[in-house]
């Protein structure tokens, strides 16, 4: 089979190629400094917000596979396998990243189990593991739909794109941490790709059969509480209180806005 260069997997699997990076790489000299000067509440909704994205991206990096599996049971859509791949090293080099970050910054074991809510649980120990595990038996469009929303448009394209603006309010807006927000620009670059190619191939699956629709907006609407609900669980955290000036309304509304550009991008398939 010959590889097509021109459809959109292959186009963010070279975009993956050119903007390569490595978290060793990223200096953390400051980062050391500003954790130094931060309050008690500071550090520990730093501490939060990294914790939600180290045990997501170690639950992507383990969940993806099958649908790399599935894709190739197809036999006709070399370019997704291949860009999956290039996927799964990505989230592999995330999970990696926020480790080195608590490593060389904070520097001393906390539990970061203390951090995740029931709404967290249930998408990422419930949920998430087993819509993807369904496809090593089930390859179909449906299943294939169930889990891309999952894993693409929910978990990337509304939550993490979420926790990528709370960073940018707690730290980037004040200018603190440099290296984590150097990081974290580059795995939301990374996920942008994640989340096109979700869109992709939704799209692909509804113009094949318009009955996928139903079936994305079915598990959307299934997963739509529980992503709103672990924002919550978040700042219910701090009674309130949140640190760094931020609201539940604002990331609320912001993921909101999220999930309707996600929605919005799948419909034109259905034109």
């Amino acid at each position: 089979m010959r590889i097509r260069h021109d459809l959109p997997p292959m186009l963010d699997y070279h975009k993956a190629k050119e903007l390569l990076w490595d978290p060793r790489k990223i200096s953390l000299v400051q980062d050391k400094k500003d954790w130094a000067s931060l309050n008690g509440a500071q550090r520990e909704a730093t501490l939060q917000l990294c914790s939600l994205f180290h045990v997501g991206e170690e639950a992507v990096a383990h969940d993806l596979s099958p649908l790399l599996i599935a894709i190739r049971r197809e036999g006709n859509h070399l370019e997704d396998e291949m860009f999956l791949t290039a996927q799964l090293f990505e989230e592999a080099k995330h999970l990696e990243w926020f480790d080195r970050w608590f490593d060389e910054v904070v520097g001393k074991p906390f539990e970061m189990g203390s951090f995740l809510g029931e709404s967290y649980r249930k998408i990422f120990e419930l949920e998430l593991p087993r819509v993807l595990n369904k496809l090593l038996t089930d390859h179909s469009p449906q299943a294939q739909a169930e889990a891309v929303v999952t894993y693409h448009m929910i978990i990337e394209g509304v939550l993490a794109e979420t926790g990528y603006h709370g960073f940018s309010r707690a730290l980037k807006e004040k200018n603190l941490m440099p290296g984590l927000v150097e990081g974290i620009r580059y795995v939301q670059q990374d996920e942008a790709r994640h989340i096109a190619f979700g869109i992709y191939l939704l799209q692909r699956l509804v113009e094949q059969d318009r009955a996928i629709w139903d079936v994305i907006q079915h598990r959307l609407n299934e997963l739509l509480p529980l992503a709103t609900g672990l924002i919550q669980e978040s700042f219910d955290f701090y009674d309130g209180q949140m640190p760094f000036g931020l609201s539940v309304e604002e990331f609320v509304s912001y993921a909101a806005k999220q999930y309707s550009f996600r929605v919005e991008a799948i419909e034109r398939a259905l034109s």
